[in-house]
């Protein structure tokens, strides 16, 4: 059984605007009084309107849930208490005419000298699901066979529509925003570990990037932790969705090494097909048609379904076949939060969206 842990980032918005505010220093101030979370699990973001959590390491879903409540529930606290809300959503549904202030740390501020552009706009929210590797040589090559699943992962996830009061046509916007970066998207084919570290290092003798955390790959090797670390999801609405993805990431993960054993080649997908199929994931979510990990296009619902039958038997070896599959047909059924997302802007407006997305 591989263990797991999740990464959560929320927007920190006024109640009665819906705008972001920079209030990230209280709000993990006043969780400091909560004495159900520990300190490493909150911290503040890049911009002063966000802050990340963090459950300690997972052995199941169960255990993933518990931890993921528990955390929304004492940051949704210590929120109110300091009169702003957090909001589960991969973008803000407005923004003000100031850009949010950068939190005071000195790689963000490098990082805003740099891009001042990009880091203001970088108000964007996903979720990171981590997952034990024996070692880096097989988790290199555990990137090499997730890559060509990750923009179905973006198609499911998608919960960030809205961009500054508009509906961008997207249903991940945060995916498109991400992909500005000098080194983000899906991650390349490594030949071996001896390959993705020198590839790193060249970044750095290019000047392409001044830390390892600028690898902005939708799925790299932690360098924390012993992990693959999938980053390509929208933040979720709900804890038991971010928990089905939590599940998904590892069967998948599980998969990979199971196939790297038995011999099974991964599936070929050249860099500028994978770019455009995540494109693609991005713009229509489960709207229509997706690529398959083979470069078919097929309809959404089938791609799914064909991912659940790739990693049916890691699926039933941890036990998590059930709540899986219950969650993804579910999801197929109603859509991505950014389709409801969107019903609910259409239907009662944006106070109603911004309720939506700030329930705990």
């Amino acid at each position: 059984m591989l263990t797991l842990g999740i990464e959560e980032e929320y927007l920190l918005l006024d109640p009665a605007t819906a705008l972001p505010v920079p209030m990230a220093e209280q709000v993990c101030a006043a969780v400091d009084l909560e004495p159900v979370v520990h300190e490493r699990e909150i911290q503040p973001e890049l911009l002063q309107a966000q802050v990340e959590v963090a459950t300690p390491v997972c052995s199941d879903l169960a255990e993933a849930s518990r931890h993921l409540l528990r955390l929304r529930h004492a940051v949704s606290s210590a929120a109110k208490r300091t009169g702003c809300r957090i909001a589960a959503s991969g973008t803000a549904p407005r923004a003000g005419l100031a850009p949010v202030p950068v939190t005071r740390n000195a790689r963000y501020l490098a990082m805003h000298t740099v891009a001042p552009q990009l880091v203001d706009e970088q108000l964007v929210n996903g979720m990171h699901v981590h997952v034990a590797i024996p070692d880096r040589e097989v988790g290199v090559a555990v990137l090499n066979r997730v890559r060509p699943w990750l923009p179905v992962l973006v198609a499911m996830a998608a919960n960030s529509p809205m961009w500054h009061g508009q509906d961008t046509g997207f249903a991940s916007w945060r995916t498109v925003v991400y992909s500005r970066w000098p080194v983000s998207g899906p991650p390349p084919h490594f030949i071996d570990l001896a390959d993705y570290e020198e590839r790193i290092q060249a970044l750095f003798v290019a000047g392409a990037i001044t830390d390892r955390g600028q690898l902005y790959w939708q799925a790299r090797l932690s360098d924390r932790y012993p992990t693959i670390e999938v980053r390509c999801l929208d933040v979720q609405l709900r804890v038991d969705d971010a928990v089905m993805f939590a599940g998904i990431v590892r069967a998948l993960v599980a998969t990979a090494i199971r196939d790297e054993k038995t011999g099974p080649l991964p599936s070929p997908c050249t860099p500028e097909l994978l770019n455009a199929s995540n494109w693609h994931a991005a713009r229509y979510g489960l709207d229509g048609m997706l690529v398959d990990p083979e470069g078919r296009r097929r309809g959404a619902d089938a791609v799914v379904l064909t991912l659940l039958g790739h990693i049916g038997q890691a699926l039933e070896e941890s036990g998590d076949t059930r709540q899986v599959h219950s969650l993804v047909h579910r999801l197929l059924r109603r859509g991505t939060p950014a389709d409801r997302q969107r019903r609910v802007l259409a239907s009662d407006g944006i106070k109603a969206l911004a309720d939506l997305i700030t329930e705990p």
